[in-house]
């Protein structure tokens, strides 16, 4: 099969710097053999998806439902409520009303 007018050829290379970016950005830490494990699992994910971008899908139409069924909603009722200090109850860290989390962000 041909390739799609949209196939674009990745000449990506996974570099120590993208790994270290990735891990900075997922709050992840990747060392030693794990790092090259990382490296060698995005190098796979790019070979796919370059395969699948050599996939001519210019006859394909666009898929807009999973199924030809309808949709089944069930009705919206409301249920049992927590109270807030049921719900504060078994939280590992929390103030007088709030959850307390650890501090992610740092602007």
């Amino acid at each position: 099969m041909p390739p799609s007018k949209n196939h674009l050829k990745s000449d990506m290379e996974i570099t120590d710097e993208m790994i270290s970016k990735l891990a900075d950005l997922s709050r992840l830490k990747f060392e030693g053999e794990e790092r090259d494990e990382i490296k060698k699992d995005l190098e796979k994910m790019i070979a796919f998806v370059d395969k699948l971008n050599g996939v001519d899908t210019s006859d394909v139409k666009p898929l807009i439902y999973m199924t030809d069924e309808p949709l089944k909603l069930r009705p919206d009722t409301v249920g049992e409520e927590l109270s807030q200090s049921d719900a504060l109850k078994n939280a590992p860290s929390k103030d007088s009303d709030y959850f307390k989390v650890p501090k992610v962000l740092d602007k």
